[in-house]
């Protein structure tokens, strides 16, 4: 486990509840395998299909989260159609894993952030992310 992350309830597709540390997030990009899953690699160029949920660090309400609504995500990862940090972690893990990823602003929305959702120039952003399918 990395210094510093949250600790993240590991099993996949149940709800994520996510309890930070009191330090500050680490720093850079960091992304952690809470469950390995087995099916087949997510690859650069994939349309992946994933749950997740996602807040600022230290926070407890979701941004937004695919959980709460009960609909999967799909899109291309590694081709820009998403964050940096999801693009740059997802790559090389299988289907049926669970991820927490910690996304620094240089990754995320940069230093002018995403304001209509709650998200700061300096928020670290806090992913757990359920790979469903790749195609």
């Amino acid at each position: 486990m990395t210094a510093n992350m949250p600790q993240v309830n590991a099993e996949f597709g149940a709800a994520p509840v996510i309890t930070f540390p009191s330090e500050q997030a680490p720093a850079g990009l960091k992304a952690e395998e809470l469950v390995a899953g087995t099916g087949p690699m997510v690859r650069r160029g994939d349309t992946v299909t994933v749950n997740y949920h996602g807040v600022v660090w230290g926070g407890d309400t979701p941004f937004d989260s695919s959980f709460d609504r009960h609909q999967p995500a799909s899109f291309g990862i590694g081709i820009g159609q998403v964050i940096q940090g999801w693009d740059r972690t997802l790559p090389g893990h299988n289907v049926g894993s669970r991820l927490l990823v910690s996304i620094p602003p240089e990754y995320g929305y940069g230093h002018q952030g995403m304001p209509q959702a709650g998200i700061g120039g300096d928020d670290t952003l806090v992913f757990v992310v359920d790979i469903i399918s790749t195609r």
